[in-house]
């Protein structure tokens, strides 16, 4: 008779992935509330319990937030666990730079008429300044996708410290939002703004899609002169400031 194989073990990672699997979210979304990839949540399975303890803190952070009723879209638990995940270091003790995939796409499967289909959920993509300066095309088709499904949008700008108009963390620049601003040591820094109507601690609830896609359409599908036009409009970066860094995200509401 054949030995029976060993069941491997799961951790607290693996644990906390399920429940918000049984929450509705896939593993895609989860590593992309994590700022990973979806290979290293995979590992979180498939390779014992010590897997994942970098990223326990911040799992049971956002289990808590969705099973407390707070925001579910993927914008606003990204930036939760943000605040809680430990930085990969090497032998020395120096930080490990990781770089993150340009576009992450994500997609559940549900059932329509007896038949099992797959519909988008949520989409990020992120351009820096050499993308920018060529048009930043993969930035538009997460506009794109979005709008055609009618889901939501917020972004995140990165510029100059004193490019922006009001200082960080103020209801002015970016009311009802989790103001996690993002200071770098080159003098700029990055900050995430939705259109918010349930005030502070609403969570990100963004920008309609479509409308937000007529601002692209208006700038000859130019994602990031679109966003630079709105930040100036509103009051939020001066006329002459240049954005380095731009993340779109996109989601599906939850009612949907």
């Amino acid at each position: 008779m054949a030995p029976r194989k060993r069941r491997q073990q799961r951790g607290e990672a693996a644990r906390l992935t399920d429940v918000l699997i049984g929450e509705g979210f896939s593993r895609a979304q989860v590593a992309d509330i994590l700022g990973r990839n979806s290979s290293i949540v995979s590992r979180f399975f498939t390779r014992g319990p010590g897997q994942g303890k970098a990223y326990t803190e911040a799992l049971t952070m956002v289990v808590q937030e969705v099973q407390a009723g707070g925001p579910r879209d993927v914008a606003s638990l990204k930036a939760l666990a943000g605040q809680y995940v430990k930085p990969r270091t090497t032998k020395e003790g120096k930080r490990v730079r990781v770089r993150r995939r340009d576009v992450v796409r994500a997609e559940k499967t549900v059932t329509v008429d007896h038949e099992r289909r797959k519909v988008w959920t949520s989409s990020r993509a992120v351009a820096g300044k050499q993308h920018i300066a060529s048009g930043a095309s993969r930035l538009r088709p997460v506009v794109e996708e979005a709008a055609a499904n009618g889901g939501k949008i917020g972004f995140t700008a990165r510029c100059r410290k004193r490019d922006f108009i009001h200082d960080a963390g103020l209801l002015a620049d970016s009311p009802g939002v989790r103001r996690n601003v993002v200071q770098r040591r080159d003098g700029t820094e990055e900050r995430a703004y939705g259109d918010n109507v349930g005030g502070p601690g609403s969570g990100e609830e963004g920008f309609d899609a479509r409308e937000f896609k007529t601002w692209v359409d208006a700038a000859g599908g130019d994602v990031t002169a679109a966003v630079r036009t709105w930040l100036v409009e509103n009051g939020r970066i001066h006329p002459d400031a240049v954005i380095t860094h731009l993340e779109i995200r996109a989601w599906m509401p939850r009612e949907h």
